[in-house]
């Protein structure tokens, strides 16, 4: 990782921004303590991780699987602040 001055930072943004572009990191430097990291941002596709796509099927065999609620959900969820376990 480089490490550049504050000062150095501000003469110099555009380069450091086209290095982190690249992939590089830029540690920014005041008085010789880092204060500042330049990285680029992580994005979701760059976690590694393949998206899989919908199992459709399994996803009609767990609901199918479901027991059938007996009332709807506005009727549960005042039956519980009515019955004061909400």
């Amino acid at each position: 990782m480089a490490a550049v001055s504050v000062a150095e930072a501000q003469e110099k943004l555009g380069e450091l921004i086209d290095r982190v572009a690249r992939g590089e990191r830029v540690e920014i430097l005041r008085d010789g303590e880092p204060v500042a990291t330049l990285s680029a941002p992580v994005r979701p596709h760059d976690s590694g991780r393949k998206k899989e796509p919908i199992d459709f099927e399994r996803l009609r065999i767990l609901r199918n699987g479901m027991p059938p609620q007996s009332e709807d959900a506005g009727t549960f969820m005042r039956r519980m602040r009515d019955d004061e376990r909400y």
